[in-house]
């Protein structure tokens, strides 16, 4: 058992605090409880270029989210929760299974609720012969004492940065303290993996920090590039231009539109005057999950 494991018995993995006895049954507000859900698991070919190869990154959607972001386009398992019942041995066959299938790295998506599971998992997948990097894809609403544990065991780490004023972080995804926990995890990851590891085009170790642009929200968004330049300036910075007003967007007036070509115009700019290295910027309108272009191709 790892020492994540005996968290569960009253359940501190996350900022949330629950304190529920996950391994007795108990619900926590992330929607897990003692057995670790997955929703589906895939060769992902629309993920950053860098973790997207040929062979497509293994990609293990879990279900739940310590996060209820109104606008979330994974509202099927994140927010009503499905998935399948899944064992830790069950999860290592998966993991093993994507290698032998050609995939570039084991990418596990939102897995802050399951992580004494899918650690659990992850071992007998390296006794089993795992070799691929292993990337922590999450929204960032994670506990720096948690990411710490993490040191030496995840390659990559693949974290949001969603925003930087509680006001907008609490009304859109039910979470104040989202700036100043997310910015200490995301410090804490990159203490870890503070320069890109490269094997050709592909990174083998590193952190990349995705930014979704909401429509309205303009300073936002160069707040946040402004705090990744400032705070992680070998980060690989990947700008997202795909929002759409998915689940209860709806409700919310100033949410319910796409980003305007304007806007995203405006996001271009500073990303170049920032000269930021590396990175990606996700084309406008693209119809793909990630059709982004390299900031600058060639700095690596």
């Amino acid at each position: 058992m790892n020492l994540l494991s005996q968290r569960l018995e009253c359940c501190d993995i996350c900022p949330r605090n629950c304190r529920l006895n996950r391994l007795k049954g108990e619900i926590g507000y992330c929607g897990g409880g003692k057995d670790l859900m997955v929703f589906t698991a895939f060769l992902h070919c629309g993920e950053e270029p860098a973790i997207s190869g040929p062979g497509g990154s293994g990609t293990i959607f879990f279900s739940g989210c310590n996060l209820k972001c109104l606008y979330c386009q994974n509202y099927e398992f994140s927010q009503l929760k499905k998935g399948k019942p899944t064992s830790p041995e069950g999860l290592a066959k998966i993991m093993l299974g994507l290698q032998k299938d050609g995939a570039d790295n084991i990418n596990l998506v939102t897995p802050t609720h399951f992580l004494p599971q899918i650690l659990g998992a992850l071992s007998l997948a390296i006794k089993g012969g795992l070799t691929i990097p292993i990337v922590y894809n999450t929204s960032g609403y994670e506990k720096k004492k948690v990411i710490e544990q993490l040191a030496g065991i995840i390659d990559i780490y693949l974290t949001d940065l969603r925003y930087l004023n509680p006001a907008l972080a609490k009304k859109y995804s039910s979470a104040q303290d989202y700036p100043q926990v997310a910015c200490e995890s995301i410090k804490e990851m990159y203490r870890q993996c503070p320069d890109p590891e490269w094997d050709a085009d592909m990174l083998k170790k590193g952190l990349i920090i995705r930014h979704l642009a909401l429509p309205g929200y303009l300073q936002e968004s160069k707040n946040i590039l402004t705090w990744i330049k400032e705070n992680t300036p070998k980060a690989l910075p990947s700008v997202l231009s795909q929002y759409q007003p998915y689940f209860k967007a709806n409700d919310f007036p100033e949410i319910n539109r796409r980003l305007s070509k304007a806007e995203y115009t405006e996001i271009k700019k500073l990303v170049e005057e920032l000269e930021i290295d590396g990175g990606w910027m996700q084309e406008y309108n693209s119809r793909e999950d990630l059709a982004g272009v390299h900031f600058k191709p060639d700095s690596k």
